[in-house]
């Protein structure tokens, strides 16, 4: 590699905020980056870039397929170009694509485990969905393998009181129902361990694909506690009260065929084809008006919200969508016999 693209890549401001490079010029990229090539093999952690006027992390198009395998050795040759700047999330990556958000539960070594830093970010990531244009669905997924999420820390529990373990309760309640009305799709696409905090996870998204090596389940009871996140109350909706107890009473575990089955999940796919295929469903959902989606969600959310009148809402979302610019545009597309161009607005 000549000199002259290691002279502009000195001037170029790297951050570090997950385990994904962020570049924030990349009019250089084209010939500065074709030596980090030699770095790539097959692993999950992929590079992105940032642009600073959007603000929005892109997937650099020149080299979809590239991919950083040893970060020692590449931070140790470029350190001198990599700014001091602390993390944004030391829990999660977050992959964007063509309006596509993939979230990832990044704590493989604890089979993604959730703990507080996972909740707090979590939160931090639902108030940039939901603000946000440039996200219109979402999914969540876990790094590596083994596990979605494979259940709470319990590292966490020991030495607990009652009212510390009824408010990390609320907590997690809270932040999962945060993702179960956000206005945009959120689909969890579950690879391998779905259990305990991590099944109640799975659940509170809209809906679920699965890979043929995932698992679900509610274990709590082996511990001598109950589920804290929803689960006793989301996994009878989903599946029904007489599996649902027998479930949360046995700490059985079911696998994605019979997860399927049972209603849990909408697809079951291999694992290495779950994202690509998660994605081609939200593709779809992406091409229609965000504005009604987002009524379709908040009136089948009423359905188990007692408070609510889920037909009156009906009425009410019908009604909204006639003042809204896709509808006209809906409308006219179909008499004129073209394709419809949702603004969302």
């Amino acid at each position: 590699m000549s000199n002259e693209p290691l002279r502009k890549l000195k001037k170029i401001r790297f951050v570090m905020p997950f385990p994904g490079l962020l570049i924030t010029d990349y009019s250089f990229c084209y010939q500065a980056l074709s030596f980090f090539s030699t770095l790539s093999r097959a692993i999950h952690h992929s590079l992105f870039i940032t642009h600073p006027a959007i603000g929005h992390h892109l997937t650099f198009q020149p080299f979809p397929g590239l991919l950083i395998t040893d970060y020692s050795l590449f931070i140790t040759q470029f350190s001198p170009i990599f700014a001091k700047t602390p993390p944004m999330y030391q829990t999660l990556l977050l992959l964007p694509e063509n309006g596509i958000l993939t979230v990832v539960i990044n704590r493989a070594d604890k089979l993604n485990a959730l703990n507080k830093e996972v909740f707090n970010e979590l939160n931090l990531v639902l108030d940039e969905i939901e603000k946000s244009p440039a996200i219109k669905s979402v999914i969540i997924t876990g790094a590596g393998s083994k596990a979605f999420v494979a259940g709470a820390d319990i590292t966490e529990f020991n030495g607990m009181s009652k009212e510390e373990a009824m408010a990390v309760a609320k907590r997690g309640q809270d932040t999962f129902a945060r993702i179960e009305n956000s206005s945009k799709p959120i689909v969890a696409a579950v690879n391998g361990f779905a259990l305990g905090g991590g099944c109640e996870l799975a659940m509170s998204c809209h809906f679920r694909v699965a890979a043929e090596n995932a698992k679900f389940g509610q274990p709590e009871v082996n511990l001598g506690l109950i589920p804290g996140y929803g689960g006793t109350q989301r996994l009878v909706q989903l599946i029904g009260k007489g599996k649902a107890m027998e479930l949360l009473m046995s700490a059985h575990m079911i696998d994605a065929n019979e997860a399927k089955a049972l209603g849990l999940v909408n697809y079951v796919t291999t694992p290495e084809t779950l994202l690509d295929h998660t994605r081609k469903i939200l593709e779809t959902i992406n091409s229609k008006a965000p504005l009604a989606v987002a009524g379709c969600i908040k009136a089948a959310n009423a359905v188990y919200d007692e408070s609510k009148d889920g037909y009156a809402l009906e009425i009410e979302e019908f009604g909204n969508a006639f003042d809204t610019e896709d509808m006209k545009e809906g409308v006219n597309a179909f008499l004129e016999k073209r394709k419809a161009i949702f603004q969302g607005k």
